[in-house]
C-alpha cells in the first residue's frame, strides 16, 4: 500500500468519524438536481510525504496521473486561464462567456511584478531565487489576489506554495483552503509532488518533503457511500510507482505530460462517476 493510499483512508476515516456535518446550515454549493451539497468537514488536516522515498498517488482508484500533470504544467507553465489550453474538460462548467475562468489560477502566476532583480511572474522568481538565492526563506507563490477575486470563476482552493532550502534538498508546503477528499485528494496531490520534482530538478536540488496543509477537509453527503467502498479495498492497495523525469533536464519549461511519467504504475479500478457540487 502507498502512503498516499493510508494517509487518504485515515483522513476519510477521521473526517466521518470525528467531523461535523453542515446539514443544517445554508450552503453555496448545490448538485446538477438543484439540491444543496452538503458536507462533514475537519479544519486543519496537514499531511507530509517524503518524495526521496516514494511517490505519493492513490492505488485504491486509478488516478488519471496524465490529466492530473496537464492541468498543473496549464497552471505553472502554460499560466493560463484558457480552458482551450487544456486537454481535458474539467474546467468546462466554470468557463466564461470567453472559454477562461477569469483571473484565477495560471493567470495570476503569469502577471510580471517588479522585484530589485528585475521584472518576474511568480513561476520565475521561484526558479530564480532556487537557483540564486536557495537559503531565502522568501520563496513562494500566492493565488489568493483580493485584488482580483471578483474576476475569478471559482476561487483558489490550493493557494500557495512555499519553497524551503535545506543542504541540495527542496521542501515544499502546499496551502489548501479547501479540498473535496473523494474528488480532489489523490488529484492534488500527485500533481503538486509532481511539480516540486520538476521545479527540484531544475534547480539542481533533490526532492525532498512535501506538506499539504488542508484547511477545510471535507467530504460531500453524497460521496459518503463511494468513500465506504474505497474502506474495503484497503488491503488490495498497491505499491508506491516512482516518478521517471527526463535524465539531466534542466528547463522546467521543457517538461511535458509526454516526458514525465511513473514506472509500474498499479492501481485498482475506478468506482464510477462521482457527482462533482457546484
Amino acid at each position: 500500500m502507498s502512503r498516499a493510499d493510508r494517509i487518504f483512508l485515515q483522513n476519510c476515516r477521521d473526517i466521518l468519524q470525528k467531523g461535523v456535518w453542515d446539514t443544517d446550515l445554508p450552503v453555496r454549493p448545490k448538485w446538477e438536481d438543484g439540491q444543496p451539497a452538503h458536507t462533514i468537514k475537519l479544519f486543519g488536516l496537514v499531511n507530509r510525504y517524503d518524495l526521496r522515498e516514494e511517490f505519493p498517488i492513490q492505488t485504491v482508484r486509478k488516478i488519471n496521473f496524465k490529466a492530473a500533470l496537464d492541468e498543473i504544467l496549464w497552471i505553472w507553465q502554460k499560466k493560463s486561464n484558457r480552458i482551450e489550453d487544456l486537454n481535458s474538460h474539467i474546467w468546462d462548467q466554470w468557463a466564461d462567456e470567453n472559454g477562461t475562468i477569469g483571473k484565477a489560477y495560471g493567470y495570476q502566476l503569469g502577471v510580471k511584478h517588479q522585484y530589485r532583480e528585475g521584472m518576474f511572474d511568480q513561476v520565475d522568481r521561484v526558479l530564480y531565487d532556487l537557483r540564486n538565492n536557495p537559503q531565502s526563506r522568501r520563496i513562494l507563490t500566492n493565488l489568493y489576489n483580493h485584488e482580483d477575486l471578483h474576476a475569478m470563476q471559482l476561487y483558489p482552493c490550493a493557494y500557495s506554495m512555499t519553497f524551503n532550502v535545506s543542504g541540495n534538498v527542496l521542501n515544499c508546503i502546499l496551502n489548501q483552503r479547501s479540498q473535496d477528499m473523494l474528488t480532489a485528494n489523490g488529484w492534488n496531490v500527485c500533481q503538486y509532488a509532481a511539480l516540486m520534482s520538476m521545479i527540484a530538478q531544475a534547480a539542481g536540488l533533490v526532492a525532498g518533503e512535501l506538506v499539504h496543509v488542508i484547511a477545510d477537509a471535507h467530504i460531500y453527503d453524497r460521496h459518503v457511500p463511494l468513500v465506504e467502498k474505497l474502506f474495503a479495498r484497503e488491503a488490495d492497495c498497491k505499491d508506491a510507482p516512482r516518478l521517471i523525469l527526463p535524465e539531466g533536464e534542466t528547463d522546467f519549461y521543457a517538461f511535458t505530460t509526454d516526458n514525465v511519467t511513473l514506472e509500474n504504475y498499479q492501481s485498482l479500478k475506478g468506482i464510477g462517476k462521482i457527482p462533482v457540487a457546484e
